[in-house]
C-alpha cells in the first residue's frame, strides 16, 4: 500500500534527528520538502540520497495533483519541512487533507514524530500545559492588533511563533495588552545561541536589548 510519512526534522541541533526518521528518509521513493537545498544538506549529513520534490506554501493544485499521482502509483513518500514537524503552522497540513480527501484509505499516513519548537518551549516554560492554545504566527499586518487584543481573554497557556523582524513589536503589543502576565521567550531553540528569557514583556524586552534579537522565537504566555 502507498504510504505518506510525516517526518519531523531537527529545529537546530542535528542530533535531534531520530533513528526512525533516518531509516524512513533512506527507504522512501521520494521526499517532499519545503526547500530542496535545506533538505539536501540534512540528508548529506547522514549519507542519504533520495529524489527530492518541492512542496511548500506556494505549491499549487498542479503540484498537489503530481504528488497524488505518485501515491496512486504505489510510491512511498516522506513529507518534511525545513525544521520541525510538518503540518504545524506549515502547509503540510493542506497536503495531508488533500490525500485524505482524494485517496482515502487507499493510502496509509504515518507520523514519524520528533522536534517541534512549540512543544519544546512549553516543556521549559514552567506554565500549566494540561491545556494550551497554539496560535502559529501572528498576522503581519491585517488582524495583528486584534490578535494581541484577543490574548487578554484567553485563560489557558498560549504559545506562538514570531520572527526576528517582529519580535520587538510583538513584545510592545504584549506590554500594551497583557503587561502583568508572565511570559517565556525562547530564542534559537536547540542551536548554539539558544537563550530563554523569563519575566513580563517589559522585562524580556530589556534583556533582549542586552543580548540579541536575531533568530527564531517562540513566545509562551502564562494563563490568565
Amino acid at each position: 500500500m502507498p504510504t505518506l510519512y510525516i517526518v519531523a526534522t531537527p529545529i537546530g541541533n542535528l542530533s535531534d534527528t531520530t533513528e526512525r526518521a533516518k531509516q524512513t528518509l533512506a527507504a522512501v521513493d521520494a521526499i517532499l520538502c519545503e526547500d530542496t537545498r535545506v533538505t539536501s544538506k540534512l540528508l548529506s549529513v547522514f549519507g542519504i540520497k533520495r529524489t527530492l520534490v518541492a512542496y511548500h506554501q506556494h505549491s499549487d493544485d498542479h503540484d498537489v495533483k503530481k504528488i497524488l499521482e505518485m501515491l496512486k502509483e504505489g510510491k512511498s513518500l516522506a513529507l518534511v519541512t525545513d525544521a520541525g514537524t510538518p503540518g504545524i503552522s506549515d502547509p503540510g497540513g493542506r497536503l495531508v487533507e488533500a490525500v485524505v480527501r482524494e485517496l482515502g484509505e487507499t493510502v496509509t499516513i504515518v507520523p514519524i514524530p520528533g522536534a517541534c519548537a512549540a512543544i519544546a518551549a512549553l516543556s521549559v516554560s514552567g506554565f500549566p500545559t494540561d491545556s494550551f492554545t497554539f496560535l502559529g504566527f501572528p498576522p503581519h499586518k491585517k488582524g495583528r492588533q486584534t490578535f494581541f487584543r484577543d490574548l487578554v481573554e484567553m485563560s489557558a497557556t498560549v504559545v506562538f511563533y514570531e520572527s526576528t523582524h517582529r519580535i520587538e513589536k510583538c513584545l510592545d503589543e504584549l506590554n500594551a495588552n497583557v503587561p502583568a502576565r508572565r511570559i517565556v521567550v525562547c530564542r534559537e531553540l536547540t542551536k548554539m545561541h539558544e537563550t530563554i528569557y523569563r519575566g513580563t514583556a517589559a522585562d524580556v524586552t530589556e534583556r533582549l536589548k542586552k543580548t540579541s534579537i536575531r533568530g527564531e522565537f517562540v513566545v509562551v504566555i502564562a494563563p490568565r
